[in-house]
């Protein structure tokens, strides 16, 4: 092997890619969401919709930009620990990207929108790779939507752009075309901050906008390229009702996803995923299933149907369901049984434990192999503080038990159906918590005959 010398060194240096940045804008307010929270905080898939966009560029970009627009303290946080630069002033998307000017370096820019979330990877891979293609100035993304609408239409040949025509300024002829503007461009750094600067904002809005870019690009012969995509992943989402149609699509995707690892899903249309919901192969999904953030669900699982997981684990081969809640900090074990009406928070249900029916177990730890009996719960909540309960391994807990915590039940123990307990039981004991049955005599005939006679009289 030739020593790594100087002229190795070089030539290393030279053949090594080019950096490529990309810049989020991300300072809309959202007014046609009639929001009070900017529109790159809006929820798809149980995550902000600008968390979407930055997961899949940096699989891609060497770097990333957050432009957003003044008191942004959210959006601000949420792009941590990627740089973040204020629109003091809303001119325009050409204004907002060349507020990240002097985080262009020397490379590559893209230049993306947060109302853009659902861009895969790999399609802004696509992008970066048909700019660096020889002679190949600018690249944009373009899609051919269902229904074409109000989109500005891409006048290309060969996949040689001339031109972006709004649909406002277009003729009969070129509203024609279906091939539409998704507002994405790429190009090299240097070009980008020229034609940026050479904007102009003489419309009727005032406003610099980044589709100029491409008119100015043009104008230098130099060469732009358009790059398709699906309309799912370029769709816009501005309002509520375009915010639905863009869960309904990565609702799809991460149905979609699912099933080609292996997860069975009874009714697919019927099921929501939230975009962090990490689902292994051969577990069973019935209906109307929701999976709200933090979802970690192994192998051999079952979900039953209308049942609502979020921020838990649930472990091989365990059973959850039909209609069991399953909130933050819970862990069900392998083997266990989670059933109808069941509702675990903050709670780790051991190995082949069992909660079979109508049961709440709030900050509680249940051993392996206990049977939790129907109705029982843990009253976990003073009003001011949260309070553990702790069952052992192999508890039996009889129907319509009330477990007053803080409180320790011990390994092999029996606690009485309809016992209050309130203090700990010890391994292997038997645990009465009831008061004093009374009967009087006679008093149940003669208390319904008073309530008829009252009845009788009005």
């Amino acid at each position: 092997m030739p020593e790594l010398g100087l002229p190795h060194v070089l030539m290393t240096s030279l053949s090594a890619p080019r950096p490529a940045t990309a810049v989020l804008l991300a300072a809309g307010l959202g007014t046609r969401m009639k929001s009070s929270r900017p529109k790159a905080m809006q929820s798809l898939g149980g995550r902000p919709m600008l968390a979407h966009l930055i997961a899949s560029a940096a699989e891609v970009f060497d770097r990333l930009v957050v432009v957003i627009g003044p008191d942004m303290e959210e959006v601000a946080e949420l792009a941590t620990p990627y740089p973040v630069v204020i629109q003091q002033e809303r001119l325009g998307t050409a204004h907002a990207a060349l507020q990240a000017e002097a985080w262009f370096g020397d490379g590559d820019v893209a230049v993306l929108y947060a109302d853009n979330p659902l861009i895969s990877a790999e399609t802004l891979n696509r992008l970066l790779e048909e700019r660096r293609k020889p002679d190949v100035g600018l690249a944009l993304l373009s899609m051919r939507p269902a229904d074409p609408a109000r989109y500005g239409r891409v006048v290309a040949e060969n996949g040689n752009v001339e031109r972006i025509v709004e649909w406002a300024d277009a003729t009969p002829e070129e509203r024609a075309i279906d091939l539409c503007n998704a507002g994405v461009l790429c190009a090299d750094a240097v070009d980008f901050r020229r034609w940026l600067h050479n904007v102009r904002n003489d419309n009727a809005k005032g406003e610099y906008y980044l589709t100029d870019v491409v008119d100015l690009a043009v104008a230098d012969n130099v060469q732009v390229r358009a790059v398709e995509a699906a309309e799912d992943e370029l769709r816009g989402v501005n309002s509520r009702a375009e915010l639905a149609q863009a869960e309904a699509a990565l609702q799809t995707r991460l149905r979609n996803k699912a099933m080609e690892n292996g997860v069975t899903l009874v009714a697919p249309e019927t099921v929501f995923f939230s975009a962090d919901t990490q689902i292994e192969p051969d577990v069973l999904v019935e209906p109307n299933v929701f999976f709200g953030p933090g979802v970690i669900v192994q192998s051999g699982v079952v979900i039953r149907a209308f049942s609502h997981l979020v921020g838990c684990e649930v472990q091989a081969n365990a059973v959850v369901g039909p209609y069991a809640r399953i909130r933050e900090g819970t862990t069900i074990g392998a083997c266990a049984h989670v059933g109808n009406f069941v509702e675990l928070k903050a709670t780790t249900l051991g190995e082949g434990a069992k909660a079979n029916h109508l049961t709440y177990l709030g900050n509680s730890q249940i051993g392996s192999g206990s049977n939790i009996g129907a109705g029982t719960i843990t009253c976990n909540y003073d009003g001011v503080f949260k309070h553990p309960t702790t069952i052992g391994e192999n508890a039996f807990i009889g129907s319509d038990s009330v477990l007053v915590a803080p409180v320790t039940i011990g390994n092999n123990t029996l606690v009485a159906a309809g016992s209050v307990i309130t203090k700990n039981v010890p391994d292997d004991a038997l645990a009465f918590g009831r008061a004093q049955q009374v009967n009087k005599a006679e008093m149940g005939r003669l208390f319904k005959e008073r309530l008829q006679a009252k009845k009788e009289n009005g």
